[in-house]
């Protein structure tokens, strides 16, 4: 069916299906939450539904390594054991449910890159703890750096911004591009000494000829709207001064106020703030391609109208 909106979203079970039970923070609830709320707004009207889509290992393989592809595959069968210190447990089917956040992400960015849309939103993504070679934070598969790989093999986009709004620092993103100077990062956190996963002082800036590519803006807790909307008058000018092709967007929701494991008391007035500002950003430099990942949040409310904030705002 053709497509004739400006934004595409994705939903379906398969993308429910990333989680780690319904008694976890981070279950299946936090996707229909979001459903539901999408709906109420008649956002469906507004936007493109689109359905899931499932990742070639080849394509995790352009960020993760293939020892760490073929460890998930493995316990993703027998659904025991952890992949990490212990954050991040296995579960059955989880290679397929992780393939499938990365598979949505970069088939968002086929379609931007073929006109189909400017924009695209996918709940379940913004898994931005994972490295290359191991499981963080919950993050099975990093659907984020992922996609910053996929644009260049893939598309041959070389400068890409992340803009990282998630309460935690965004570190599996960032540490694997620190030394890349076409990777422009910008991540506004809650303070490392307060929340895991405990990185992010404002001293990183990125190394070698990367130098100066990175913001790393942490907040102390308890840090507001008014907050916000100040230090994204420095966001804006950093970004201003950077060449952008494309931009990505992790707009967690556990930076808003009740949040059951962060401090922060964020409204969603700020991700439709940062989504409606880099829309305009993306209008002017790079054609409006813009692709937003919903990231943490574990209040089901809060997770309602952050990211059909952020959907009201890129449609």
């Amino acid at each position: 069916m053709a497509q004739n909106k400006n934004c595409g979203v994705y939903l379906g079970d398969a993308l429910a299906r990333y989680g780690f039970g319904n008694d976890h923070p981070f279950g299946p609830k936090r996707h229909h939450a979001f459903e539901r709320a999408f709906r109420k707004k008649a956002l469906d009207k507004k936007v493109d539904v689109l359905l899931p889509k499932i990742a070639d290992q080849s394509v995790i393989e352009l960020f993760h390594t293939h020892e760490y592809v073929e460890l998930v595959k493995r316990q993703s069968k027998t659904g025991k054991g952890y992949l990490d210190q212990g954050d991040t447990p296995a579960f059955t089917g989880m290679f397929e449910a992780a393939s499938t956040v990365v598979g949505s992400v970069c088939d968002a960015i086929d379609g931007i890159v073929n006109n189909e849309h400017k924009r695209a939103f996918i709940p379940i993504a913004g898994l931005h703890h994972a490295r290359r070679n191991i499981a963080a934070g919950f993050c099975v598969f990093n659907d984020c750096g992922v996609a910053i790989e996929y644009l260049r093999h893939q598309h041959h986009i070389q400068h890409v911004a992340y803009i990282d709004i998630d309460a935690h620092h965004g570190d599996g993103v960032f540490y694997s591009f620190e030394t890349d100077p076409y990777v422009v990062i910008v991540d506004i956190h809650e303070d490392g000494r307060f929340l895991y996963p405990g990185t992010g002082a404002k001293t990183e800036t990125g190394k070698g000829d990367a130098k100066g590519t990175k913001l790393n803006i942490p907040m102390l807790p308890e840090s507001n709207d008014q907050d916000f909307f100040r230090t994204w008058e420095d966001v804006g000018s950093f970004l201003l001064a950077h060449d952008v092709d494309f931009i990505l967007l992790q707009c967690g929701a556990d930076s808003i106020k009740g949040d059951p494991i962060t401090h922060m008391a964020f409204s969603e007035k700020a991700h439709a703030y940062a989504a409606t500002w880099l829309c305009e950003l993306a209008n002017k430099v790079c054609d409006g391609r813009l692709v937003a990942m919903g990231g943490g949040g574990y209040n089901h409310d809060n997770i309602a109208k952050a990211w059909t904030a952020v959907v009201e705002s890129i449609s």
